[in-house]
């Protein structure tokens, strides 16, 4: 009879302590969500037009608020919910997010807002988010970010930004991102303005493909420093023009890969710059650079692998200057590259051209003309000068001299008279 009593005072105290905590579980979960638990609350497809922030509980770790209408992502929309580790938010109709969006979430980890139309990302969206590891931004409409929109996150591991519209990366728009381990960016860029990546420090991989741009624009990478890879490969280039890697510091390996380049006007690589590996590989470049416009004294390996260079007069120009230099190797470099132009070498390894057959260019043969007869140039046109003076003295002693005789002539006619 005891122990029948101790077992139904056993059976009365768990079900009421079962009882309290659905009741506690159930005054802080809103209507629309499951809690599975105090650390984890679901509130997918719930048709939420508001964030619940007073009805999920403080302790919430994993959150996931997908497929609801949620058009606004307001300042400190998560105010209070320390414990957040996991914040899903994809499949919304999110439009804007504000700055400081997810103020005081210092324990977040992942942050995912993908399949949503948001189109900016605007500064200060995602600042002061210190211990995010991963962002996630695929699939969704964005066609800007604006400057400093990621201020004070660090230690990100991962920031996707494939499968958007992105046409246009402002000035410092990845500005105060230290130690990312990958950042990519979707194709179809068209603008990278000058200091894009300015104070980005200590990044794994920075991958930039699929590219359309008019121009590589003037310090476009200053500021960016420490890298393990960056890689600018299966894009239209255009003109990589005058400083446009100047800034660029401490890089493993800069690999440009299967691009078009129309031209290049400055490829400015110097000791401070300190890039160890650069790999230049199955490009096409349209136009010889001069010799002048290469400086890659700061590069402990060049590789130059299939690209494609015009074999006409200017192939010279090219065999005689830095970048071939610097691969160290010229027979290599003739054997494992290939002509773009004329047509009927277009596609040929280099090596199976007569260079010597090649004559130079009209520019390079005057060059080497004005080069090797400055010092003839100078006498002839001395002796030029001395001949105009002497002619002009000697054509003004004429005509002093016929003046003189007319004069005569003329008395003597009169004196008869």
């Amino acid at each position: 009879m005891y122990n029948t009593w101790l077992l139904i005072t056993a059976i009365t105290t768990v079900g009421c302590l079962w009882n309290s905590q659905q009741t506690e579980t159930s005054k802080s979960c809103p209507t629309e969500c499951i809690c599975l638990s105090q650390t984890q609350v679901l509130c997918n497809t719930g048709g939420l037009e508001q964030i619940p922030l007073r009805q999920l509980p403080p302790t919430v770790e994993n959150l996931a608020l997908t497929k609801n209408n949620f058009p606004i992502i307001k300042p400190d929309s998560f105010a209070g919910l320390r414990a957040l580790k996991k914040l899903s938010l994809d499949g919304n109709n999110i439009t804007k997010i504000k700055q400081f969006a997810f103020r005081g979430l210092p324990r977040l980890k992942e942050l995912s807002i993908q399949y949503t139309p948001l189109q900016t990302v605007t500064s200060f969206a995602f600042a002061g988010l210190q211990n995010l590891s991963t962002i996630l931004l695929s699939h969704n409409q964005i066609a800007r970010i604006e400057a400093n929109a990621f201020a004070g996150t660090s230690n990100v591991k991962l920031i996707l930004l494939s499968n958007n519209p992105l046409i246009k990366i402002d000035t410092s728009a990845f500005s105060s991102l230290t130690n990312v381990g990958h950042l990519i960016l979707p194709s179809g860029i068209r603008t990278i303005e000058s200091d894009a990546f300015f104070s980005m420090d200590s990044v794994g991989l920075l991958k930039l493909a699929y590219m359309d741009l008019k121009e590589v624009q003037p310090f476009t990478f200053r500021g960016l420093s420490n890298v393990l890879l960056l890689t600018l490969q299966e894009s239209d280039l255009g003109v990589i023009c005058i400083d446009a890697f100047t800034g660029l510091t401490q890089v493993e390996t800069l690999q440009i890969l299967n691009n078009k380049i129309d031209a290049i006007e400055e490829l400015n690589f110097t000791y401070n710059a300190n890039i160890k590996h650069l790999k230049v590989y199955g490009n096409h470049i349209l136009e010889t650079p001069e010799p002048s416009a290469i400086i890659i004294d700061g590069v402990d390996h060049l590789q130059l692998i299939n690209n494609h260079f015009p074999c006409g007069c200017h192939i010279h120009t090219l065999l005689e200057g830095p970048l071939v230099e610097g691969a160290h190797n010229l027979s290599d470099f003739l054997e494992k590259n290939f002509c773009i132009s004329p047509l009927e070498v277009n596609g040929r390894a280099m090596i199976e051209l007569d260079i010597d057959a090649i004559g130079r260019c009209q520019d390079q043969l005057t060059k080497g003309n004005l080069g090797s007869s400055a010092s003839s140039m100078a006498f002839s046109i001395n002796m030029i000068l001395l001949i105009s003076v002497a002619t002009i003295k000697l054509n003004t002693c004429l005509v002093l001299l016929y003046i003189i005789v007319k004069f005569f002539f003329n008395y003597g006619c009169e004196q008869k008279t």
